[in-house]
């Protein structure tokens, strides 16, 4: 049932499970610890208008998951990601190689900028800071953040650096990536069968400090099958990777120590992403830009550049999530700046906060009380779903 509220009288207030002041608040339940609400938000820009879900942790029913299409350069629109995993609601993640006008005749991946796990396990990890599509990061803050969930079903940000190991008769190499649109200069990349079939010539383009940098043409790569190297190449390769099988790219350092091995050579190749903080392992985890935390927005937010958003944010401890997306409807388009962003999801209870990709990306879904799909609730501002390479998804069983 749904119940309207009106919360003009807040002035101010910053109450847990609140709608910002001024706010006309709908919520509905969706599903078992999942409800869904909607209110227009007075903004330095215009009103906008917002929609939010809140997911209650503390049911043991509930969790939270990552949407994703099955590879890492691949996409999906929100809902169709919904509905493959069944998921009751959702919205878009990580932001992502949307496209490469800046290395013409280069493919553009569609793989996200930050690293990835689903289920437990490493799907890929952060580029180098550089390389990052979306707003500029706030300063001590990387491509290396990620909101989650642990194992302990607790909703934290942290960092997960990537480390990872090529092992040969010749001693032992750094591994510079994995599953990566982009490599470090200089550096070894790793790409599994996650990664799917696009081309990886995307990653030896452009440097760690310029995204829009030219292609490097010292490069070679190397497959990895059952422990020894199988078959080499000078250039990047492309199309679907076989289970057990590694193919390693090089890029100027990283491809002159991969000439030096030949076919049948054993190589072994370990990789795993390390949070900075916590030691519980993430079931789930996404990258995006941290906003708030501990109550306080991120110094150096930008304050004037306001767009439709994608923001996450996490209340007691963990134990709950909001999800909130902006709507993207010629009424409401002017949206939200970063720093406007932290301040809501403060208002609306939240401890900590993550932005995540927006524009056209942003998109949020739930599924009506006995309907069999996830229906988008926003307005996307590009007037449809935008294929996106993952999200956050909300489960419930009954």
């Amino acid at each position: 049932m749904a119940v309207l509220v009106t919360l003009g009288t807040l002035a101010g207030a910053a109450l847990a499970g609140a709608a910002p002041a001024g706010a006309a608040q709908q919520a509905t339940a969706i599903a078992p610890g999942v409800t869904y609400e909607e209110f227009d938000l007075p903004a330095a820009k215009g009103v906008t208008h917002a929609h939010v879900l809140r997911v209650d942790l503390r049911d043991p029913r509930v969790r939270l998951g990552l949407l994703h299409p099955g590879a890492v350069a691949a996409r999906a629109p929100v809902s169709r990601l919904a509905d493959a995993q069944g998921a009751v609601a959702g919205v878009n993640g990580d932001f992502f190689n949307i496209s490469e006008t800046q290395h013409p005749g280069v493919e553009a991946t569609g793989a996200s900028v930050g690293p990835a796990i689903a289920g437990g396990r490493a799907l890929k990890a952060a580029v180098p800071d550089g390389q990052r599509f979306g707003p500029a990061l706030p300063p001590g803050t990387s491509t290396e953040d990620v909101f989650g969930v642990g194992a302990d079903r607790r909703a934290r940000l942290d960092g997960l650096a990537l480390a990872g190991s090529v092992r040969t008769p010749r001693g032992r190499l750094p591994l510079g990536g994995l599953n990566q649109y982009a490599l470090p200069v200089g550096s070894v990349g790793a790409f599994t069968s996650d990664w799917g079939g696009a081309s990886r010539v995307r990653a030896t383009c452009g440097t760690d400090t310029d995204r829009a940098a030219p292609c490097s043409t010292d490069t070679y790569e190397v497959t990895v099958r059952g422990g020894r190297v199988v078959s080499a190449s000078g250039a990047p390769g492309s199309g679907p990777i076989a289970p057990g099988t590694t193919v390693l790219v090089g890029r100027e350092a990283g491809a002159r120590l991969l000439r030096e091995l030949s076919p049948g050579e054993p190589v072994r190749v370990r990789h795993r992403l390390v949070a900075s903080a916590s030691r519980v392992p993430f079931r789930f985890a996404l990258g995006g830009c941290p906003v708030l935390a501990d109550g306080l927005p991120l110094p150096g937010l930008d304050d004037r550049t306001a767009a439709v958003r994608t923001a996450v944010g996490i209340a007691d401890g963990g134990r709950r999530v909001l999800l909130l997306a902006l709507d993207g409807a010629p009424a409401y388009r002017t949206g939200l700046t970063v720093a406007e962003v932290a301040e809501t999801l403060r208002d609306l209870g939240a401890a900590d906060g993550f932005s995540l990709d927006g524009g056209g990306s942003t998109t949020l879904v739930a599924r009506a009380p006995g309907a069999t799909g996830a229906a988008v609730r926003n307005h996307p501002s590009g007037g449809a779903e935008r294929a996106v390479p993952n999200g956050i998804g909300v489960f419930s069983a009954p």
